[in-house]
């Protein structure tokens, strides 16, 4: 097997490059990434000061980007503005084919916008999608999309998004038939907006998909159904509101197995979905137990061939 390149932004999050690094390092020495080279980007400077003063003497490869976007930089204007950005540098890398994947818990927009301006969609994919996990008291975890790429979509945007959800799913996540909910005010068929009224009778027509109807928000956390698709305005104030639920209560030194299924850095961030080489986001607060919980899911995106399943799908 030919080894993998993982392409890490070094100046990306709020701890940058310090808690990337760290992750980076305690990644390099897991068994389970023997097979990948992780590559940091960033300014060249900075990355070998912090690996100074962390003691660590593994040589990382370093792609020299002297710029940076910051977390409240408007997405398209850096963009444009920021060609030697860690962030831009890294998905036209991954665009040309020098890297496997690229991990970033930088700018969220910027991450978005570079994608779609270097990797580009998948032929045939309207609108890329950002999901999130669904911790289940089962043990088991289903995905929600979208989880705020897209505030506006239309019917056939969530059909898709159903199908590429499925897809993650199935590759990612190992279900083996994932069920698709559609997330509503109702179980009811007639419940809801415009937005759901209408893309109930498209999802019951998709034969690439096992839709199961509506969900609610109470069914979210039950083992109801695996994907569960919606508007990223919706899916949004989803996600914030149980990541302020979680904080909330570990403020209060609630412990809870299940409680910590919640924690953001169990997961590493989230794939955007639809593009044509992986690129994962992660959470801006990200620190290194985090990094190397990103870098194994870009890892996995890579290993799995989701992409080459929705292009086949499509």
């Amino acid at each position: 097997m030919s080894r993998i390149r993982i392409g890490l932004d070094a100046m990306g999050g709020d701890y940058a490059p310090v808690e990337a690094i760290k992750g980076a390092f305690m990644a390099a020495g897991l068994p389970e990434f023997a097979n990948v080279d992780i590559v940091l980007l960033g300014e060249h400077k900075l990355i070998e000061e912090s690996l100074s003063a962390q003691g660590i003497t593994h040589s990382f490869e370093i792609i020299d980007a002297p710029d940076t976007i910051s977390m409240s930089e408007h997405p398209t204007k850096a963009v444009s503005a920021k060609r030697n950005s860690s962030i831009m540098v890294g998905l036209k890398m991954l665009a040309e084919g020098k890297l496997d994947g690229f991990a970033s818990a930088g700018n969220t927009g910027a991450m978005m916008v570079g994608s779609l301006y270097t990797v580009r969609t998948i032929e045939g994919i309207l609108r890329p999608a950002i999901s999130t996990i669904l911790p289940r008291p089962s043990g088991n975890h289903g995905v929600m999309l979208d989880a705020g790429a897209n505030a506006d979509v239309k019917p056939d945007v969530l059909v898709q998004f159903a199908n590429i959800g499925s897809i993650y799913a199935n590759s990612i996540m190992g279900i083996e038939k994932p069920r698709v909910g559609l997330l509503n005010i109702g179980e009811e068929k007639e419940k809801g907006n415009i937005l759901t009224q209408a893309t109930y009778p498209l999802l019951e027509d998709d034969r690439f998909i096992d839709f199961i109807g509506n969900v609610e928000g109470r069914d979210l956390f039950t083992d109801k159904a695996d994907v569960v698709v919606c508007d990223g305005f919706t899916g949004n104030i989803v996600l914030k509101a149980c990541e302020g639920m979680f904080y909330q209560l570990m403020k209060r030194g609630v412990k809870d197995d299940y409680l910590s299924q919640f924690n953001f850095e169990n997961y590493g961030g989230s794939p955007i979905l639809g593009v044509n080489k992986p690129v994962i986001i992660g959470h801006g607060i990200s620190k290194a137990k985090t990094f190397v919980n990103m870098i194994k899911l870009t890892q996995d995106v890579i290993t799995s061939n989701f992409i080459d399943s929705i292009k086949a799908q499509l």
